[in-house]
């Protein structure tokens, strides 16, 4: 039977409680219920004035404004007000009204601007969740998952200059250094003095051009691969094994991940002393990393790294290296003596030029004018062979396995649900800022949900507050205003 809705219904007054308009399965009640939000009120006290000037928006309810962007994967703050102005349970979790007026969604900015800029407030909220997550005890750092992302800035990639920039130098230089002029030393070579520039030194206080956007000057220049060019910034994150993120650093496109590693990895080693293991990609796989993660107590599991040898040439593996006598032997079984270390900290070993240009296979090793083989060796690639025994187990193989699981699902969620894959704020803070929001809200949702999942909430009142006005009208033959739902 066909039948007509009547729209003369949507006229019709109801008296109602907000409260119960929002489903008892609702993901924001699960959120409201997980965390008390007032710690937020002692975070920002010292912000506010007790005494002069008019009467302030809510602190508490501007992060929410931003929780809900970030939930929900909203745009803007602008589309953001739109959504809250005709979500009720939006509403809800703001704590205003049906009729109540939304704060104007330039509020939030001038806030963040006057107010929140220059606080940590959103690495307190970050560590606030967080804690809770290990309180309830959902975080299991024996092993510790880190890779980056890039995150498209708001920024035009044919905007820019060009300007001469500084590389970034590695964290471990000094102890490298000192560890380099021990072994100099002990050879009969001159220290490197601290300060001095070396040819060899490649990668390391060099300058090079870099293009610097005109639109959002602090974002990099990103290009990898078959993906398109474009300004970006880089997220590194770190996770454990049941998607909780531990740490988060951002940076700026053209910087590789495998620099900001060492402040992540220290970040997450200071707040989790039992970390067994880290498991990264084989971007990670350098000697100072390998170094890095082993002197913390901890194992690098990481995956084969294929050589960048060119194609009709002998990879490096075929060279063997023989610790006793600290030589290579040659695929011809020709012996490569040590001859110096560099500067970057690598070991050169050289092969005898007479014996080489009437070699049979020099063309598959070398194409060298002066006939002379140098096969390198970094002094710390002892770490690298000790995570390259630790690929070879089942252990590290089935660890190795599940970062498809914890940190590749945890950058898809952000990207997909999250509205993570680009972003309309500039700068290196701002952009910090919410993404550490960002992940705080996905580590709160799942906090929320398994909160949920085992039953840790306290009974909730709606329901019975709804059954009270259905009883009391029960008993008024004529209805108020119109009928209860």
């Amino acid at each position: 039977m066909l039948t007509k809705k009547n729209r003369e219904i949507i006229e019709q007054v109801e008296l109602v409680s907000i409260d119960s308009l929002v489903p008892q399965d609702h993901l924001l009640r699960a959120v409201e219920e997980s965390i008390d939000f007032n710690f937020i009120y002692d975070e920002v006290k010292d912000l506010y004035s007790e005494n002069t000037g008019r009467p302030s928006i809510d602190p508490v309810v501007l992060i929410k404004l931003l929780m809900l962007q970030a939930l929900y994967g909203i745009r803007s703050m602008r589309q953001t007000i739109k959504e809250v102005e005709v979500n009720v349970a939006y509403r809800w979790f703001l704590g205003y009204g049906l009729q109540e007026k939304i704060p104007h969604f330039s509020t939030f900015g001038k806030n963040y601007e006057r107010r929140f800029k220059e606080s940590d407030l959103f690495e307190k909220i970050f560590e606030r969740v967080l804690m809770e997550a290990i309180e309830c005890g959902f975080v299991k750092t024996d092993a510790v998952f880190i890779d980056a992302t890039h995150i498209k800035a708001s920024a035009n990639k044919n905007k820019y200059i060009e300007k001469v920039a500084k590389q970034r130098t590695q964290k471990y230089k000094k102890e490298l250094l000192k560890e380099i002029n021990a072994e100099r030393e002990a050879n009969g070579k001159k220290p490197f003095e601290e300060d001095d520039d070396d040819d060899n030194n490649k990668g390391e206080n060099s300058s090079k051009k870099v293009r610097v956007s005109t639109t959002d000057p602090e974002s990099g220049m990103f290009q990898k691969g078959e993906k398109e060019r474009c300004f970006a910034y880089t997220a590194s994150v770190a996770c454990d094994r049941n998607n909780f993120v531990l740490g988060v650093k951002i940076a700026p496109g053209n910087v590789h991940d495998s620099q900001v590693f060492f402040d992540l990895f220290q970040e997450v080693n200071d707040k989790f002393s039992k970390i067994e293991a880290v498991v990264v990609d084989a971007g990670y796989k350098t000697p100072g990393i390998c170094r890095e993660i082993i002197e913390a107590g901890a194992l690098p599991v990481m995956p084969y790294k294929r050589p960048m040898t060119k194609d009709g040439y002998f990879k490096k593996r075929e060279y063997v290296y023989d610790e006793y006598y600290d030589c290579y032997i040659c695929p011809n079984n020709q012996v490569l003596e040590y001859s110096t270390t560099n500067r970057a900290g690598y070991r050169e070993y050289k092969s005898n030029p007479r014996v080489c240009c009437e070699c049979p296979m020099r063309l598959q090793c070398t194409q060298s004018k002066n006939y002379t083989k140098i096969i390198t060796r970094h002094i710390w690639e002892h770490y690298v062979e000790k995570a390259e025994d630790i690929r070879h187990t089942q252990w590290g193989k089935e660890l190795y396995k599940m970062r498809g699981q914890t940190i590749e699902r945890v950058f898809a969620d952000a990207k997909e649900k999250h509205g993570m894959r680009y972003t309309n704020l500039r700068g290196l803070r701002k952009v910090g800022h919410y993404l550490t929001l960002l992940f705080a809200c996905m580590n709160l949702k799942k906090l929320a949900l398994w909160k949920k999942r085992r039953g840790t909430f306290p009974p909730t009142v709606p329901a019975l507050h709804s059954f009270f006005l259905k009883i009391f009208f029960a008993f008024n033959k004529k209805p108020l205003l119109g009928c209860i739902t």
